[in-house]
Parts: C-alpha cells; sequence; structure tokens
C-alpha cells in the first residue's frame, strides 16, 4: 500500500491532481488507515498512468472517464474506444486548421513588420485594432 504522495510520485501526478481526480470520479475514494492517510494500491499509480497517457493524445478529463467506463462495460467493443479516438482526432485536426489560419496571420503581420518603424506605424498593432474580421 502507497501513501498519496509515494501513489502521486510513481504516477508523475501532484498530490492536489490526485485528489482532484477523485473528486471527478476517475479515482476511487481510497482506503484509509488507523490514522486516516489515504492508502493507496499499485493498481491506482497504473490507473493515473492510464489518465496522463490519454490526457497526452488529447483526451480531456470527461473523454477520459468515458473510456474507464468503456473499459470496464463487458458489453463494450474496441470499436467503441476506436470511435472515441476517431472523434478526438477529428477534433484535433480542427484545431490543427485552426492554429495553422492563426500562425498564417501571424507570419504575414510579422513578415510585414519594418523592425525600424514607430510604434504608431506598427503593421501587427493595426491588423489587431482593424474593424473587420478578416
Amino acid at each position: 500500500m502507497l501513501n498519496i504522495g509515494e501513489a502521486a510520485r510513481q504516477g508523475g501526478v501532484s498530490v492536489e491532481a490526485m485528489r482532484y481526480y477523485e473528486r471527478q470520479g476517475l479515482l476511487a475514494a481510497p482506503d484509509r488507515d488507523a490514522n486516516g492517510y489515504r492508502r493507496y494500491t499499485p493498481a491506482v499509480v497504473r490507473r493515473i498512468k492510464f489518465i496522463k497517457r490519454a490526457q497526452d493524445v488529447g483526451f480531456t478529463l470527461r473523454d477520459i472517464g468515458d473510456l474507464l467506463s468503456v473499459k470496464v462495460d463487458p458489453g463494450a467493443s474496441c470499436s467503441d474506444v476506436g470511435d472515441r479516438a476517431r472523434a478526438k482526432l477529428g477534433e484535433i485536426d480542427e484545431k490543427i486548421k485552426v492554429l495553422m489560419r492563426m500562425r498564417l496571420a501571424l507570419a504575414e503581420w510579422t513578415d510585414a513588420c519594418p523592425s525600424e518603424a514607430p510604434v504608431s506605424e506598427c503593421p501587427i498593432l493595426d491588423a489587431l485594432d482593424r474593424d473587420d474580421e478578416t
């Protein structure tokens, strides 16, 4: 059995993150010893690592809760997980498109920026201050 600090360290998260995961229902409330300290099994560390890996590829905590539910659902199939992953890929692709548009706009503005011009002639500030939506 592990105390909260050791479980957090092994899982690569902070103690506060573990408490947050518990409040969000991603981790079950742990057993407590006679002193009232939380005691965790190694299985909790494995779940924390699952949560962190899922976050690393773009899943939100809500998504992760859904994945954890599917994981223990005897009627679920791999395609259920695949559907969720494909949906997340679509979300990521949309974010990439938005980021690319943002990058293009900033690149155009910085390319047009004369380094020695006064700030009153700054094309970046002018672009940000325009009334139109372009």
